[in-house]
């Protein structure tokens, strides 16, 4: 399978799992249901930009990777908080299994598009080639004045 194929797969897992979780969060509680979940949504406008409209381009696994990262950092903070074990409230809540299954899938996911956005920024050229038309003639119409 290509790279760029699986990229925008995870990408959009990772969307998708972020703003189950997200709503999941509200709905329990641990988020208040304000406004300010609301920046959520150009955040994720942007990220699905930059996965479906910018593949393969330098500034699209930018912001995959902004985006995956941002992703990879919320099961660090749910694990490292109160948790989501035995001892949690999560855990004496209706439909636990779902939301630790969703933190540990947008992990993986999250992680995976992180390794495939590094790996696709690695295989782009560090610069362009001169060869633009546009660029030439500027530069022989530089020289001849």
């Amino acid at each position: 399978m290509k790279h760029n194929v699986m990229l925008t797969i995870t990408s959009l897992l990772s969307i998708l799992l972020g703003t189950f979780h997200l709503a999941d969060d509200i709905v329990r509680g641990f988020e208040k249901g304000g406004v300010s979940n609301l920046t959520a949504v150009p955040i994720c406008v942007v990220w699905l930009y930059g996965t479906l409209v910018l593949a393969e381009r330098r500034s699209g696994y930018i912001i995959i990777l902004l985006g995956s990262l941002l992703s990879l950092a919320v099961p660090v903070l749910h694990m490292k908080g109160k948790g989501v074990g035995v001892s949690s409230s999560i855990a004496q809540s209706s439909g636990h299994f779902l939301f630790v299954w969703t933190l540990i899938a947008l992990g993986v996911t999250a992680l995976f598009s992180v390794i495939l956005s590094v790996r696709g920024l690695w295989s782009l050229p560090w610069r362009r080639p001169l060869q633009a038309e546009g660029l030439t003639k500027a530069a022989s119409a530089s020289i001849t004045n």
